[in-house]
């Protein structure tokens, strides 16, 4: 079936011009669809980028959520574990106090022997001060800042327990306490021989005190020796860490043998007068590095009573 056809005249009034345009009905139902439908395209153009683009929005915040879900999580742990290890640190400050006393003889200690019980950082706490003063632009700094400090504590802990691990040994090592319940009737230095009567040199102290009284190690340590050893008459050396080591002589007997190993405080042989000696005593040396020190200026305790 043909199409219809329409045709529009156009006049110019003025000039007399007529014009005519033939168009078919099926033209003018498309342009009539476009004018129609363009709009009705462009809307559905526009709703289906608006739904594409929530959902790169939705999806881009669910990513974002989880981010930060972990972010947090990750912060908690690590700061978690910060406050941890500073607990312990704090901890392990507390355990290195010593007894008033026990810190007086320690300092007395020849320069020598505390030298080899020194040690730590003193860089750790700027450190970890430089490390908190940073500024955070990007979870990746933060996490950053925060392993750092995390590394720094773990070094500092390192430090500190190696510090107070010392400081114990030291302590333990220092003879502190008097050999013996007993009087002082001899002192370290010059003075004259008991036998002769001549000027000599004492190398320790005389603690008089009757026989088969106890005698106690003044610091932990190994037995070196336990025996007979001539004017010293029966005796037991003790060597102790940090290079100390002690003598105690004229015993009756002894109540350890070579390698024991002994604490402070404990049992070592009896008061007695063997050797070069004059009467019941304990003659007691102590040396640092195989050298003769006072023993008087590190006694700040009595043994116990026992």
């Amino acid at each position: 079936m043909p199409s219809r056809r329409y045709t529009i005249v156009i006049a110019d009034r003025s000039s007399g011009l007529v014009r005519r345009v033939t168009i078919s009905l099926r033209i003018v139902s498309v342009i009539a669809s476009l004018v129609v439908g363009l709009p009705i395209l462009v809307g559905l153009g526009a709703k289906w980028s608006g739904t594409q683009e929530l959902v790169q929005l939705e999806s881009s915040n669910a990513a974002l959520m989880l981010e930060n879900t972990n972010y947090r999580e990750t912060t908690g742990e690590l700061t978690t574990q910060i406050q941890s290890l500073e607990g312990v640190i704090d901890e392990l400050g507390a355990r290195s106090a010593l007894d008033p006393a026990q810190a007086k003889a320690m300092s007395r200690l020849p320069a020598v022997v505390k030298a080899k019980a020194a040690g730590g950082s003193a860089t750790q706490n700027a450190a970890i001060s430089n490390i908190l003063s940073t500024s955070f632009t990007s979870p990746e700094d933060t996490f950053g800042v925060l392993r750092t400090l995390l590394q720094g504590l773990e070094s500092r802990l390192r430090n500190v327990r190696k510090d107070v691990e010392r400081t114990e040994a030291l302590a333990s090592a220092t003879p502190s306490i008097w050999p013996a319940h007993g009087w002082l009737t001899g002192t370290f230095g010059g003075r004259s021989d008991p036998f002769t009567g001549e000027r000599g040199f004492h190398q320790g102290l005389d603690i008089s005190t009757p026989k088969g009284q106890p005698i106690y190690a003044t610091a932990d340590g190994k037995v070196a020796t336990a025996g007979y050893s001539g004017d010293y008459g029966n005796m037991v050396v003790l060597e102790h860490d940090f290079g100390l080591s002690t003598r105690y002589g004229h015993m009756s007997r002894f109540n350890v043998k070579p390698g024991d190993t002994v604490r402070r405080g404990d049992v070592i042989g009896f008061v007695g007068s063997t050797g070069r000696s004059t009467g019941a005593h304990v003659h007691y040396e102590v040396l640092a590095n195989g050298k003769l020190i006072n023993p008087l200026q590190l006694l700040t305790s009595r043994p116990p009573n026992r």
